[in-house]
This record gives C-alpha cells, structure tokens and sequence, in this order.
C-alpha cells in the first residue's frame, strides 16, 4: 500500500538547535536507507520549514505505524512531532474502475 506523510518538526524554546539537528541527522540516514531498500518510495524537504513529505510502500497500515514507532526522530523527540498520513490509490487502478463505471 502507498501512504502520503507529511512530517512536521516542532522543537521546544530550550532546546539547541544544534541537538535538533543531530536527530534530524541521524532521521536523514534512516529515511535515506529505507529509500535504498525501497520502503519509501521519495522523500521532500519543504522549503523554508520544519516539513518533510514522504511517499512509502507497505503492506498496510499495521506495518507503517511500526515503522513510525521506530524511527529515531519519533524515538528521541516524538512528543513534538505531528505525522499526518493519507493512504493512497494509484491513479492508474482509479481510471481504470471509473472506465468500467461508463458501463
């Protein structure tokens, strides 16, 4: 299955910027490993914010929210970490059953 995450990074006031970082770092290196091994499909980094976009290929929603649990940055700083997520549908399979919806 094909999921849509939308990321969104918060750190609080009494936090370094330069701890953020070294967790984002270490986020980067797995994000970029799971994009090796084909898990996620590509990656975004929003320009001028704290928002990463990402498409990832699962077997279903059970096993995204494991590998949401385990990624580090959810791990070291998840409390203020917003994941949005929207399962996603190949466009190809969708005009095809619309087609075959003309009759």
């Amino acid at each position: 299955m094909l999921f849509h995450l939308d990321f969104y990074v918060e750190y609080p006031a009494d936090m370094e910027q330069k701890e953020l970082f070294r967790i984002w770092a270490e986020e980067a290196d797995a994000a970029l490993g799971a994009k090796d091994a084909g898990v996620v499909v590509d990656l975004w980094k929003a320009v001028g914010a704290r928002r990463v976009i990402a498409i990832v290929n699962v077997d279903g929603p059970d096993m995204l929210d494991q590998i949401l649990l385990d990624l580090p940055i959810m791990k070291q700083h998840g409390q203020n970490v917003q994941v949005e997520v929207t399962a996603l549908r190949r466009y190809e399979d969708f005009a095809s059953d619309v087609k075959e919806r003309l009759g």
